[in-house]
């Protein structure tokens, strides 16, 4: 299993790791510990570089094994990879990521103010969405003003860490419909934008509301009778 540090530190941009496994073939490498964040949960995996032996190669995508637990970093087509037990330094892009950590913390202030539940999303390099199951008509304008007050607030973030068993008991913390938090060790990580918004979720997130910087609504569309997608772009 890859200890995944950014659970606990998202603002980690690099370490050291000493390389697990290697898969020429399918061009990619597994480290003992590492800062990518591995794709789940509508977040793309992060990307960045590897240095080793004085060389540097490119990591353009990062995914999590379910079995092993162990994240891949995937390199280049053709790029050289590390050897098994080689030491290496891991760095992510950072602008990159912090994009994806404002935008995610976004979007579990735009699940707060739409009291719905959450039926699908995704989160891109500058834009998410969120599909709601909803069947009244919501206002662009309305929504911009509400987000970005509240994002103006400055509303602090913190972890919080759970038993499975405690998250059972109150299956109202999960607002997504489709997708289930990730539960590791038989732990579950609670998001706290304190007295906005508590759910489970794996995904980096910043500190501070007031990070996220202005936002827009740039669309919101029928999916269904009941299901209302809404996508956020930041207006900058």
């Amino acid at each position: 299993m890859t200890e995944a540090l950014y659970e606990r530190e998202p603002y980690q941009k690099t370490c050291e790791a000493v390389i697990s496994v290697v898969d020429t073939d399918a061009n990619w490498f597994g480290t003992d510990r590492t800062v990518f964040y591995a794709m789940g949960g509508g977040q793309p995996g992060d990307t960045g570089l590897v240095r080793f032996d004085g060389k540097e190669t490119r990591i353009v995508d990062t995914r999590k094994d379910r079995e092993s637990g162990t994240i891949f970093h995937y390199v280049e087509e053709g790029a050289e990879l590390p050897a098994i037990n080689a030491k290496v330094v891991l760095e992510i892009d950072w602008a990159r990521r912090h994009r994806m950590m404002r935008m995610h913390s976004c979007m579990h202030l735009l699940s707060a103010i739409i009291v719905a539940p959450v039926t699908g999303g995704q989160i891109n390099d500058g834009r998410g969405r969120l599909d709601f199951d909803l069947g009244n008509v919501l206002d662009k304008e309305e929504l911009t003003s509400s987000l970005n007050e509240l994002i103006k607030k400055g509303i602090p973030r913190e972890y919080e860490w759970i038993t499975t068993e405690e998250l059972d008991a109150q299956p109202e913390l999960v607002k997504t419909m489709a997708v289930q938090p990730p539960r590791i060790s038989g732990k579950v990580r609670l998001v706290n934008f304190s007295g906005v918004d508590l759910q489970p979720c794996g995904g980096t997130h910043v500190a501070n509301s007031n990070e996220i910087g202005p936002v827009r609504v740039d669309k919101i569309e029928n999916k269904g009778r009941h299901n209302r997608r809404v996508t956020i772009v930041f207006d900058e």
